[in-house]
């Protein structure tokens, strides 16, 4: 089973339509016994990165989930479920994230030609192989709607770049812990196959 975060701030009809589209069995939860009972969880969330933690500090998921993924427990993060993963985050103030992935989460400085939020279909390019990424080829188009990006302080943990404006990382890859900035479950047949590929690593656990 796995296991979609409910934390208030997600997009979590679709995530869970698109995992059980490709055959999983999926719960959308905030109960902390169905998170450690669960093979695989997925961070979703859209929003504001302070308002993130809080919730999920106020509903008691926040531990839950570090010992959770301290276990090995693969975690899948979308979009603000990446930013969250990082050390901190520079959005209204500093505030603290998981700190699983060491680097921060800053807000796009472009020319004024490149509109802020990110927002569309933009290419990926591999900066390693990954499971996560088997049968998706080099420059595929996937959907993004963001402000904020991460900059890991480790060049091995990146998946993946996109290019706006700026070259920034828009997927990550450290051991247990998988996450894209962008939607898969906006990203139509190349996401669907990013999912599959999430629950067949899930599986292997």
């Amino acid at each position: 089973m796995i296991a979609v975060i409910d934390y208030g701030m997600g997009n979590l009809r679709s995530v869970s339509k698109a995992l059980e589209h490709i055959g999983a069995d999926v719960v959308v939860t905030d109960e902390l016994q169905k998170l450690k009972d669960a093979k695989g969880l997925v961070l979703p969330g859209v929003g504001a990165f302070k308002d993130a933690v809080r919730n999920l500090k106020d509903k008691g998921l926040w531990e839950t989930i570090i010992r959770e993924v301290e276990k090995g427990k693969p975690l899948l993060g979308i979009c603000l479920g990446l930013q969250l993963l990082f050390e901190k985050s520079y959005e209204f103030g500093e505030t603290q994230g998981f700190g699983f992935i060491k680097g921060g989460v800053v807000r796009f400085e472009l020319s004024k030609e490149y509109k802020i939020p990110h927002m569309g279909w933009n290419q990926i390019y591999k900066k390693k192989e990954s499971t996560l990424l088997e049968g998706i080829k080099e420059g595929e188009f996937f959907y993004f709607v963001h402000s904020f990006y991460v900059k890991p302080k480790d060049e091995k943990v990146k998946l993946t770049e996109t290019d706006y404006g700026i070259f920034f990382t828009s997927s990550i890859e450290k051991e247990n812990i998988l996450a894209t900035q962008f939607h898969p479950e906006k990203s139509q047949k190349a996401g669907l196959k990013l999912l599959e590929n999430f629950y067949r690593f899930v599986k292997k656990y």
